[in-house]
C-alpha cells in the first residue's frame, strides 16, 4: 500500500474505487457459493412453499460452517502474507548489510 501513497490523488481514488469493486465482487461470489453449496446439499423436496425442519437445520449448519471456514482461510492467508513480508524485509536488511 506504500506504493499507492506515492501515486497522484486522482490515481489513488481510481485505485481505491477499483479495490472496493473487487471486494464487492468477492463478497458476492462468496455469498453465491454459500447459497449454491448449502441449497444443493440441504434442500431435497419442493412439495411445500416452506422448508421443513431438517432442511432448515441443515442450511443453518451449512452456512455456519461455510462462514467459519471462510474466516479461517482468510486468517491463515493473512498470516502467510505477514510471514512472506517479514522474510522479504529480513532478506532486504541482510542484503543491505553486505
Amino acid at each position: 500500500m506504500e506504493a499507492v501513497q506515492n501515486l497522484p490523488a486522482h490515481q489513488q481514488q481510481e485505485f481505491m474505487k477499483h479495490l472496493e469493486q473487487m471486494q464487492l465482487k468477492d463478497s458476492l461470489t462468496m455469498y453465491n457459493n454459500l447459497v449454491v453449496r448449502c441449497f444443493d446439499g440441504c434442500v431435497y423436496s419442493f412439495r411445500s412453499k416452506t422448508l421443513d425442519k431438517s432442511e432448515t437445520s441443515c442450511l443453518e449448519n451449512c452456512a455456519g460452517r461455510y462462514i467459519k471456514m471462510t474466516q479461517r482461510v482468510g486468517l491463515r492467508f493473512a498470516e502467510h502474507q505477514a510471514m512472506q513480508q517479514k522474510k522479504a524485509a529480513d532478506a532486504a536488511a541482510a542484503a543491505g548489510q553486505m
